[in-house]
């Protein structure tokens, strides 16, 4: 067995403290709720509108903001004008989190005939085409028997969206991705191509793949289901509007957890809304009312004639938990898509609920729309200017209470609307959240793009050269133990890692996710020493890339995203390639662990090694001012003869400091396209203890250069890795 096996398999068993596993989420009988009092910032979108159309150049003293009744002092403001020039081209991680736009698309297969739905599909993906990139767009279906069920997260990959859209998340249809944030239905999609470019062409690039999903197998399944559905309808109608209602209310619920512009495109038939109002055949009525005039009110059904007041209200609870979750319907009335040949009845009286269900939240009502693109044309460009007010309300008590919002345009011109959220809830303690608002808060923070997180972590990323088209990306992120543990912890904590390799579109490529546990009464003192070291990786073909590595701690919801760039090269044609500056670390400063490799996994050659023997690379290396240090330079393409190494050192904002004494001592040739590693010591000037950024130029034999960087710190003593 080779050092470098050998390595490896230490790497995959870990410490003997650690144990990966899928730990279940601490309950609430785990950790106590407490009301804890935190400095909040709550970001307030706001639209204006005036005959139709949104109004532009408004500054932050124009409005003011309510938070009940005490005027709050605004402490941050940014524009966002999805129809400005030049902002197509914006990438979606470059949009505020609290600007943009949520579009739940939810297939209702309840309260729907099967074809009615297989022209919907075609419908909603025409919606695709005209909405910005940075909007997200989740898909889900809702049926009587198993309430709402997502398909799909909020992502702005267009290719998953149609997918999902295609296909409806069905078991048949779907060799489902491992993918715990649902952000990735298939896996099979990240193989079809490189990095795409944002709009409706790179997305049918690998929407052509469900073109040919054969709709009869989809149509026996929503016949079964729309069977099922039929017969509750004649058994008991309320009970299936009532179950309705409860389900779609905790759907609001859910929602209020999502940052944000919410909008559901709810796509239906409608249910009988009958069952609300009482009947509407007029010879009904006549005859009820007859028989109450003549004496005879008890043959009358009180619900046929008035409607069911408890159904009633228990809509109307819904509508307002869609208002207060700033959460907008949008009704599409999908019966009139279906063709002339279809003999299948219409759903009675449904037009109307779908009015009352848009109406009672802001939204609007489509009727026999082919292409929603077409119909939704004026509400995206309505919604195409938001204005973020950021305020900080004082002593907002983490209970999940809902508070009230009111936002007023000062000086506002007659007919002028402003439309906003019209509250919020305050944080809710991360052990009573329901797991799928843990879900949704944690792909949030993916998707946004906006680094955050109390803690402290670390991440290495750099390409190497494997067999086939894409690269061996290892992934190294290091965690520091004192802040991971801060808060009460259990006596076993579980950590996850989330680790996303997204283009510019928001498409992810590849993933990799694990959840580990520690053992608190083992493992505490080591931590609280040093901390917690995830060795990973992702293969990814050439192209920019944005990684996001997100950790949390499962116990107290703590977390912290990173966000790096990451090019992956054309190795046999991009000549010289050089890659960061690796600085081996001394072993035993961190609780290591290594990804579980599925057993098809194809092997991989340890790829960080030194004279035949391995090392582990610092993610931000700590070096002592003026003191020599151990570094590996690893290149491609790089011609044979002298190399030349330049070290520049500057601050973490980009101002040079100076240069610093890098020399190569040794090069072990790579061969055959293998990489060329330079053995060589880096000495920094005498700089002050903080954060700075090494980049080293590389000049091979044939005068071509190549420049890497990697973030390092200095300390007051000895550095980590000297």
């Amino acid at each position: 067995m080779t050092a470098a096996q050998t390595f490896y398999r230490s790497l995959a068993a870990g410490a003997a403290l650690l144990a990966a596993a899928a730990l279940p989420p601490a309950t609430a009988q785990q950790q106590p709720f407490t009301e804890r009092t935190d400095v909040v910032v709550v970001e307030v979108p706001v639209q204006v509108v005036k005959d139709g159309e949104p109004v532009r150049g408004l500054s932050a003293a124009d409005f003011e903001v309510f938070d009940g009744r005490k005027k709050q002092d605004i402490v941050g403001f940014e524009v966002l004008d999805l129809y400005a020039p030049g902002a197509s081209e914006r990438a979606a991680g470059a949009v505020p989190a609290a600007a943009r736009r949520h579009f739940l698309m939810l297939f209702d297969l309840s309260f729907s005939e099967p074809k009615s739905i297989i022209k919907a599909q075609e419908a909603a993906k025409g919606l695709l085409g005209t909405l910005h990139a940075s909007d997200l767009v989740a898909v889900a279906t809702y049926s009587s028997s198993k309430g709402p069920q997502l398909a799909l997260g909020f992502t702005t990959d267009r290719a998953q969206i149609g997918a999902a859209i295609s296909t409806l998340g069905a078991p048949e249809l779907v060799d489902r991705s491992p993918d715990p944030l649902r952000l990735v239905l298939m896996e099979s999609l990240s193989d079809m191509s490189g990095p795409r470019q944002a709009g409706q062409g790179a997305a049918n690039e690998r929407q052509q793949e469900f073109a040919q999903v054969k709709q009869e197998v989809l149509l026996e399944v929503l016949e079964t289901i729309s069977a099922a559905s039929g017969r509750a309808n004649r058994q008991n109608m309320q009970d299936v509007v009532n179950s309705m209602t409860r389900s779609f209310t905790d759907l609001a619920k859910l929602m209020g957890s999502v940052e944000g512009r919410k909008h559901l495109v709810y796509l239906s038939e409608g249910f009988d809304s009958s069952v609300v109002t009482g009947t509407f055949d007029q010879a009904r009525q006549d005859e009820m009312s007859a028989q109450s005039a003549s004496g005879e009110g008890y043959l009358t059904d009180s619900d046929e004639r008035f409607g069911n007041s408890k159904t009633g209200n228990a809509v109307e609870k819904m509508l307002e938990e869609f208002r207060r979750a700033d959460c907008v319907i949008q009704s599409v009335d999908i019966g009139g898509l279906r063709g002339s040949g279809d003999q299948a009845p219409r759903r009675t009286n449904g037009k109307e609920s779908l009015l009352a269900m848009s109406k009672g939240t802001g939204g609007e009502f489509y009727e026999n729309f082919n292409d929603l693109s077409v119909a939704m044309d004026q509400m995206l460009k309505r919604t195409g200017v938001t204005y973020v007010l950021a305020i900080q309300p004082e002593k907002l008590k983490n209970d999940g209470s809902y508070r009230r919002l009111k936002v007023e345009l000062k000086n506002a011109p007659r007919g002028t609307r402003v439309v906003h959220r019209p509250g919020y809830y305050s944080p809710k303690a991360y052990a009573e959240q329901s797991p799928l608002e843990k879900l949704l808060e944690t792909a949030n923070q993916v998707t946004s793009g906006e680094e955050s997180g109390t803690i402290r972590t670390s991440v290495l990323a750099a390409p190497f050269r494997a067999a086939g088209d894409k690269a061996y990306v290892p992934v190294l992120v290091e965690v520091d133990g004192p802040t991971l543990l801060a808060g009460k912890q259990n006596a076993q904590l579980p950590i996850e890692v989330y680790i996303y390799a997204m283009d510019k579109t928001g498409a992810v490529h590849d993933f990799l996710t694990q959840t580990f546990g520690l053992d608190l009464t083992k493992a505490e003192t080591p931590l609280r020493q040093g901390g917690f070291k995830f060795f990973g990786h992702v293969d990814l073909l050439p192209g920019d890339y944005s990684l996001r590595v997100l950790v949390r701690n499962s116990t107290t919801g703590a977390s912290a995203l990173r966000v790096i760039d990451l090019q992956v090269p054309q190795f046999a044609q991009a000549g010289p390639v050089l890659l960061p500056p690796f600085f081996p670390e001394p072993a035993g400063r961190w609780l290591m662990a290594r990804e579980t490799l599925k057993p098809e996994a194809p092997q991989v050659a340890y790829p960080f090694m030194q004279k035949e023997q391995p090392y582990v690379p610092a993610a931000r290396p700590v070096l002592g001012t003026g003191q020599a240090a151990a570094v590996s330079l690893v290149g491609y393409g790089l011609a044979a003869g002298d190399l030349k190494a330049e070290a520049l050192v500057l601050t973490h904002d980009g101002k040079e400091v100076g240069p610093g004494t890098l020399k190569v001592v040794g090069r072990e040739g790579g061969g055959a396209g293998g990489p060329d590693r330079l053995a060589a010591t880096f000495q920094t000037p005498n700089l002050q203890p903080g954060e700075y950024l090494l980049r080293v130029t590389l000049t091979d034999g044939a005068g071509k250069s190549e420049t890497s960087a990697i973030p390092f710190v200095v300390g007051a003593g000895k550095g980590a890795a000297g």
